[in-house]
């Protein structure tokens, strides 16, 4: 029996994009067939979404984490783009491809997204990617190896990087001062205060420097 699959393929480097797609074409099951799609940007998944619901929803999702925010800057990453989808299409698999491994940051997308495959980029070979594929298809979770390595060896944190915070990080990489953070975050300037101090225990900022948090931030993966 014919398994039609639809997939959407968001990363900006358009050579790893082809890797993904011809690897997936040659290992893929005799019985499917396989309609990819591909967006190098966060706008341009979007649109491709959007255009998808109803008639032809997807049936797969690769979102890589790092990808240009969207032109009005309400879609900062692909872990933005996987909470839409999940809106949009709650029956498509969504697997997260990353180049960081740093366990708090595997963590926190594992708590705030819950994919149906993780993988870091630096453990992905050709025959892992298809195994990955085929495993998601039937019997999600997939993480790959690094990653399962990293739930093996750490206990659990607690501590999320939510929505709110995420975007406080973002607004001050953008320049955003934090008098004028309210302006952008529904939420008082005491609240947003509270918000920066966690911040900067999480990540051991000593200085107290939003420079210092924002170079924190970067090096773990959320920025």
């Amino acid at each position: 029996m014919e398994h039609h699959i639809r997939i959407l393929m968001v990363d900006d480097h358009p050579m790893i994009i082809e890797g993904y797609q011809n690897t997936l074409m040659a290992t893929k099951k005799p019985e499917q067939f396989l309609h990819i799609d591909i967006a190098t940007s966060c706008d341009m998944a979007n649109l491709l979404m959007q255009k998808s619901v109803g008639e032809n929803p997807y049936d797969l999702f690769f979102f890589d984490i790092r990808l240009p925010p969207s032109k009005d800057g309400y879609i900062t990453s692909g872990e933005d783009l996987a909470r839409i989808a999940q809106r949009m299409f709650p029956k498509a698999k969504v697997i997260i491809l990353t180049m960081f491994n740093e366990a708090l940051r595997i963590h926190n997308i594992i708590k705030q997204i819950n994919p149906d495959g993780l993988l870091i980029k630096s453990d992905l070979t050709s025959s892992e990617l298809a195994e990955a594929f085929q495993q998601i298809l039937v019997r999600p979770p997939y993480y790959s190896s690094t990653v399962s390595e990293l739930l093996k060896k750490s206990i659990r944190s607690d501590i999320i990087i939510d929505d709110i915070n995420r975007k406080i990080l973002h607004l001050l990489a953008q320049g955003i001062k934090t008098k004028s953070l309210k302006d952008h975050i529904d939420l008082s300037m005491s609240a947003i205060e509270k918000r920066k101090k966690h911040l900067k225990l999480l990540f051991s900022v000593e200085d107290g420097k939003d420079e210092t948090l924002l170079e924190a931030a970067k090096s773990k993966g959320f920025l």
